[in-house]
């Protein structure tokens, strides 16, 4: 069995300098012998056991491939090489830092299918994959990750469905799978997670109605993002569960049905967006509790009935959007009672 210490982790990173190319020479001026692997840029060093514990080189330019030897660097907690040219492959080897917290590859240009390796490591609280070029189908291993907090795979090729295991990340708090490929319905038990404060999955073939009691279990809830795709059947009426909501995007869907009243029960919903559904019928006057609501949008729809007035008593709303409805109403009148 080898031996791992600081001379293991300087050649580890010196591995990583040679595979990349460096457009401003920083590493090439600076990770160099004549100093402590502690000192270079963008790494630390534990105080205990003096040892590499992050390597954060973000927004550098760096081009190449993400070297296996990283795999190295056992005492690794944090590792960021997000806003960067890396490309290719992500090596299985990552799954030997059993170490790390922090895993930040946002924008780059990494190709591949997400490593099921990093199912090993229980330590992750943040994954943010976002804005790469992965591919193949979210393996279901991530759901081993039991410490996740925050799971980012958003502007990748990614498809197929989501897994049902996800719901056993029980500290979830951000999941956003926006702008893949990922088709099928949303299993109902990933609203189960009552740690989630985000669900975002916007842009994508997914399908399916949503739970009449979606709301039962996401206390913490404030962001709600579906628009996008292909979900149908009606907006839950117990929608209004979700006390702390303050964003719901549905638009671009196949909603049908009316607005439920419930919906004026979210007083700190701040973003309404439902337009490009084929929701009928009123505007239900409850809307006119929203407070804090800045922005009404609901286009392209079989709305009918008249514009209920309370919604210009709204003194945050900054945008209102009804167009392409059968509505009726003296706007006239109704403006002049908004500036009052």
């Amino acid at each position: 069995m080898s031996v791992r210490n600081l001379t293991t982790d300087q050649y580890a990173l010196l591995e990583f300098k040679h595979r990349i190319v460096d457009p401003h020479n920083i590493l090439a001026n600076n990770w160099t012998t004549a100093t402590s692997v502690c000192n270079w840029v963008g790494v630390s060093c534990a105080s205990k056991h003096r040892r590499v514990n992050a390597l954060n080189l973000p927004n550098m330019n760096l081009i190449g491939t993400v070297p296996p030897q990283l795999g190295n660097l056992s005492f690794l907690v944090s590792l960021d090489l997000s806003h960067n040219n890396f490309y290719g492959h992500l090596p299985t080897e990552l799954g030997q830092l059993s170490r790390l917290k922090l895993i930040e590859l946002s924008f780059n240009f990494l190709s591949g299918e997400i490593p099921s390796c990093f199912g090993r490591l229980n330590k992750v609280l943040y994954l943010s994959l976002w804005n790469n070029n992965l591919t193949g189908t979210i393996p279901q291993s991530l759901a081993k990750m039991s410490n996740l907090e925050i799971l980012d795979l958003r502007h990748n090729l990614v498809q197929g469905h989501i897994p049902t295991e996800i719901s056993n990340l029980l500290n979830l708090r951000i999941l956003r799978l926006a702008f893949n490929r990922l088709s099928g319905s949303v299993p109902s038990v990933i609203y189960n997670i009552s740690s989630l404060h985000m669900i975002s999955l916007t842009s994508n073939s997914l399908s399916g109605s949503l739970p009449e009691v979606i709301c039962r279990h996401l206390p913490n809830l404030e962001a709600l993002y579906l628009a996008l795709n292909e979900f149908s059947g009606q907006i839950p009426s117990r929608i209004d569960e979700c006390r702390r909501l303050q964003n719901l995007t549905l638009e671009f869907n196949r909603f049908s049905g009316s607005i439920p009243r419930s919906i004026g029960n979210l007083t700190r919903l701040k973003l309404l967006y439902l337009g490009r559904n084929n929701l009928e019928g009123e505007i239900p006057w409850e809307i006119g509790n929203l407070i804090s609501l800045e922005r009404l949008d609901a286009p392209f729809m079989r709305l009918s009935g008249l514009i209920p007035h309370f919604i210009f008593n709204i003194s945050s709303l900054k945008v209102i959007n009804l167009a392409n409805n059968s509505l009726s109403g003296n706007l006239t009148v109704l403006l002049r009672n908004k500036k009052q």
